[in-house]
C-alpha cells in the first residue's frame, strides 16, 4: 500500500481533538438528515454488513472517510483497498475475468477508466442524492459515475533549498539544465492524476515538452502522493507534478514545502466514483455513495484533506486558491481512455521507466 512518507505535526494532540470534535459533528448532521429518508436502505445495508471500497484516494484520507461512515452507520464496515488508479482498474478487471465479485464501489483519478467500465456494462446506474447540482464536468451524462473529488496538478519546491525567487514559476522553467538531477515526477502508469496531467500538458506544449523534461534526470516515483514527501525531505528539490492536495497537507503539517500554481494553467483532475454492477453489497454501496457525496463529507474533503469538490455549497480554506481564480487545463475522459496506452508508452520512452 503506497502511502508516501509520513511527517509529524507540531500539534498532534490538538489536531486529534479537533478531528474527534469534527467527526462527532459530521456524524450528527449526517444521521439527522438521513434518518427518515434513508431508513429502508440503512436496514438493508446493515444486513449486508459492509461495503468494499476500491480507491486511489490517499490512504490517510480514505481511512478518514471510512471511519466517518462507520461512526454514522454502526454495524456497517468499510473495507478499504487503496492503491494507484491504474492498479485499481487492473485488479477489478482481473477479478472479473476470474469471476470474482469483490468490489462494491470503485473510485480512481483516471476518468477514462469509467468510460471503459461503462462501455463494458460493468457499472450500476445510480445517482447520489443532490448530485444534480454538481457542474457538468463532475457528471456522466448517462448517470453511471460522478466526480467524488478533484485536485489540480502543480509544481512544488523545498523552501530550505530554494527561495521563492529561485524557484520555478512555470512549467517550461523546469526544462532549464540547472534542474538536472533535482526533479521528481510521479508515473502515469500508476497514477490516474498523472495520466491526466500528462494528457493536459501534451495539449499545452506537445510531446516535445516531456522529451526535454526527461533529459533532466528526473527521479520517478509511483503515486501522485509521493512527490510531496520526496520534496519535503529534500531528497529532490522540485516536484514537476503531483496532486495539489498532498502538497497542501504536507505543507500544513509544517514541512518546508511551497506550492507553485503556473499561470499558463494547471491540469484539473476530476476523480469519479461508481458502484459496480455486480456489487456484492449493493445497498451498503448505495448508502456509502450517498454519504460520500453529501454536503458534510464533501466539506470535510475540502477542510481536512485539501481537496476540491463539485458540491456547490462547499466552502474552501482561505489559504487555498479557488478554482475560478485559476486557469484550468481539462482533459476529456473519452480521450483519456482512447490514449491511455500512448500516454504510458511516451512516458517510458522519455523517462526510461
Amino acid at each position: 500500500m503506497d502511502q508516501g512518507r509520513a511527517y509529524g505535526s507540531k500539534s498532534a494532540s490538538k489536531s486529534a481533538s479537533r478531528m474527534l470534535l469534527g467527526t462527532a459533528l459530521i456524524v450528527a448532521m449526517v444521521v439527522a438528515g438521513a434518518a427518515l429518508a434513508q431508513a429502508p436502505s440503512v436496514e438493508a445495508a446493515r444486513k449486508e454488513g459492509k461495503v468494499v471500497w476500491y480507491t486511489s484516494l490517499a490512504v490517510s484520507s480514505a481511512e478518514h472517510v471510512a471511519k466517518l461512515f462507520e461512526a454514522a452507520y454502526p454495524g456497517i464496515k468499510v473495507e478499504v483497498h487503496r492503491t494507484g488508479s491504474q492498479r485499481v482498474l487492473q485488479r477489478v478487471m482481473q477479478e472479473l475475468k476470474a469471476n470474482i465479485k469483490n468490489a462494491d464501489v470503485i473510485h480512481t483519478s483516471d476518468a477514462g477508466h469509467f468510460v471503459l467500465l461503462k462501455e463494458k456494462k460493468l457499472l450500476m446506474k445510480y445517482a447520489p442524492k443532490g448530485v444534480e447540482a454538481f457542474p457538468a464536468g463532475f457528471k456522466d451524462p448517462q448517470g453511471y459515475y460522478y466526480g467524488l473529488r478533484a485536485t489540480i496538478t502543480v509544481i512544488a519546491y523545498n523552501t530550505k533549498s530554494l527561495s521563492a525567487a529561485e524557484a520555478p514559476k512555470g512549467w517550461k522553467d523546469l526544462l532549464a539544465p540547472k534542474w538536472k538531477g533535482k526533479l521528481v515526477t510521479a508515473h502515469p502508469g500508476y497514477s490516474g492524476i498523472i495520466a491526466t496531467h500528462v494528457l493536459a500538458m501534451s495539449h499545452l506544449y506537445g510531446w516535445d515538452y516531456f522529451k526535454q523534461l526527461g533529459q533532466n534526470g528526473v527521479m520517478i516515483v509511483q503515486s501522485a502522493v509521493d512527490p510531496a514527501g520526496i520534496v519535503a525531505s529534500g531528497e529532490r528539490v522540485v516536484a514537476v507534478n503531483g496532486g495539489e492536495y498532498t502538497f497542501y497537507q504536507t505543507k500544513k503539517k509544517g514541512n518546508p514545502l511551497e506550492i507553485v500554481y503556473p499561470k499558463e494553467g494547471v491540469p484539473l483532475v476530476v476523480s469519479p466514483s461508481a458502484i459496480m454492477a455486480a456489487a456484492p453489497h449493493p445497498n451498503a454501496a448505495k448508502l456509502f455513495t450517498d454519504f460520500t457525496f453529501g454536503r458534510e463529507i464533501q466539506q470535510e474533503l475540502a477542510d481536512s484533506e485539501g481537496l476540491y469538490t463539485g458540491h456547490p455549497e462547499v466552502n474552501y480554506p482561505s489559504d487555498k486558491p479557488k478554482l475560478k481564480d485559476l486557469k484550468l487545463l481539462q482533459a476529456d475522459p473519452e480521450e483519456l481512455e482512447e490514449r491511455s496506452a500512448e500516454i504510458k508508452k511516451r512516458f517510458v520512452e522519455y523517462f526510461g521507466a
